[in-house]
């Protein structure tokens, strides 16, 4: 009875948190600056993975929806990307402005579509927002060089230009991150976008336009068109493929980054990919253990471990092993399951049934291959369909799934070493190079560590590494390119060479 009363009161809280966002909640596709319908006149629900209850409908578009925007987001170039860099500052300042006094509706909105619980998604928002103001001023710092000519007769200057319309294939775990981190770079670039969000999380994205279109952000610049599972093959392949499209920028899977990357080689597009991880967590002899324990608890369970960036594959020192073992289980039973509208609550539900049962299988198969069940291990089926245990499991052996490939989803593996060599070649022992972390006091480790492991990203002695000043991306299978800093304006410009002749 205590149950149904808790979850009847979740669909209650879900409700007035819709309720308090509806000036930011939005049933229609945003293109060209007008709110438009599939053509189709399709639509498609979307859920908050806490309850199952339908948060939204959207227009569930196809490629002849994708099209139009696409040839808007080109006419709103010729006029976006010849304003200065001044001009392109303001207008984006304003958006920000905006999105940071709707923080809390954002926030919420985040919280009932991805099933993030409410001090995460409003956290999330916070990084979102920080992109957009850092890229709003790097609109204006995006400079060129002259160079010493070897003849006297000549200038030779180097620009940097717009490339042209970007396209944004976005994922459902940062809905309003992963969005801005993206459009704003191509923005203060001078690019125009045309942004798919992820069909599990699309009225995060389309609540940032209606800010962006509140902001006078000018029609055509900023589109977002959305559709159902169906149709993303034939819209992912018209946006690598047509001809009106200078780039993309995908975040998302390896697997499916390989095919829109393939799908681009026809036309050589700019490609940015940023895709899935493998990370290896390494606490060594040395480390603060405490310290070490609380950034595992961090990097793993976050968004119920649903981030590319999670630790992967625990990796600790034989020596140090059981107690840290024992240090990080007793940081584990003080998580709090539920729907994340509950202040208290820090790890809700999987975010669909798919990855439910991901999760599920391969926990089962290591269970069956000898993994030791620490903590939890199964689905935590009172607080809903899709909540799984957090689990620690050792005795993790290189035949499981759970050693070779990530598992997106709050289950903590660890696996013993015994040398430094030896755990480098197993954190190194995989095609993904996203991010790595390790602990340790040993100033001499520390330097030889970092440099040696194989990824683009490094957290020392820290689990959360992730800010819109710092050069987000990964190198082997994990991506091509760079998001945030100001190298996040790279994939959106190119350089032209001016030879300016007969001067003497």
């Amino acid at each position: 009875m205590r149950v149904l009363t808790s979850r009847l009161s979740s669909f209650a809280n879900s409700r007035n948190l819709v309720q308090r966002a509806m000036h930011l909640l939005q049933d229609k596709a945003y293109v060209n600056g007008e709110w438009v319908t599939a053509a189709s006149k399709k639509t498609f629900e979307v859920k908050n993975p806490a309850t199952g209850e339908v948060v939204g409908c959207v227009p569930d578009m196809g490629v002849e929806d994708v099209q139009k925007a696409l040839e808007a987001a080109k006419v709103a170039y010729e006029s976006w990307h010849t304003k200065t860099g001044k001009e392109r500052s303001e207008l984006m300042k304003r958006w920000y402005y905006l999105m940071d006094q709707h923080h809390e509706e954002l926030s919420k909105l985040v919280c009932v579509e991805s099933g993030k619980p409410i001090c995460e998604s409003r956290g999330e928002v916070t990084y979102g927002n920080n992109f957009v103001e850092w890229f709003a001023e790097e609109a204006r710092r995006i400079r060129g060089e002259i160079i010493p000519s070897p003849s006297n007769n000549k200038k030779m200057l180097v620009e940097r230009q717009a490339i042209g319309v970007a396209a944004l294939i976005t994922p459902w775990n940062f809905p309003h991150a992963m969005i801005t981190r993206k459009a704003a770079a191509a923005m203060a670039s001078g690019c125009t976008c045309v942004i798919k969000p992820a069909e599990d999380s699309p009225l995060t994205a389309l609540a940032s336009a209606k800010l962006a279109e509140e902001a006078g952000i000018p029609k055509g610049v900023f589109n977002v068109i959305t559709s159902d599972k169906p149709n993303a093959s034939a819209v992912g392949k018209l946006l690598c493929t047509s001809d009106l499209v200078a780039g993309i920028s995908f975040t998302g899977s390896t697997e499916v980054g390989k095919l829109l990357f393939t799908q681009c080689a026809a036309g050589i597009k700019r490609v940015g990919l940023e895709l899935g991880g493998n990370a290896p967590f390494m606490v060594f002899s040395s480390a603060d253990l405490d310290a070490a324990a609380s950034g595992a608890l961090a990097c793993k369970f976050r968004n119920c471990g649903q981030t590319c960036v999670s630790a992967n594959r625990f990796l600790i020192q034989e020596d140090i092993h059981d107690e840290f073992v024992e240090k990080f289980a007793q940081k584990i039973k003080c998580l709090n399951m539920g729907n994340g509208i509950d202040e208290k609550v820090n790890v809700g539900p999987l975010v669909n049934k798919a990855q439910f049962e991901k999760v599920s299988k391969m926990v089962e198969d290591a269970v069956a291959k000898g993994a030791k069940v620490i903590l939890g291990g199964k689905p935590a089926t009172a607080y809903g369909e899709l909540y799984y245990e957090p689990t620690l499991l050792t005795h993790i052996s290189s035949d499981m799934e759970l050693y070779k490939e990530e598992v997106f989803g709050p289950v903590a593996t660890l696996i013993k070493f015994k040398t430094e060599e030896e755990g480098l070649a197993i954190a190194n022992g995989t095609q993904r190079g996203l991010a790595g972390y390790f602990y340790s006091q040993d100033v001499s480790q520390i330097f030889r560590v970092y440099n040696k492991l194989e990824c683009g990203m490094v957290g020392v002695n820290e689990g959360i590494i992730s800010a819109a000043e710092a050069p987000f991306g990964g190198i082997k299978e994990s991506g091509l390119g760079r998001e945030g800093s100001h190298h996040g304006i790279e994939d959106y410009t190119y350089y032209k060479y001016i030879c300016i002749g007969s001067l003497t």
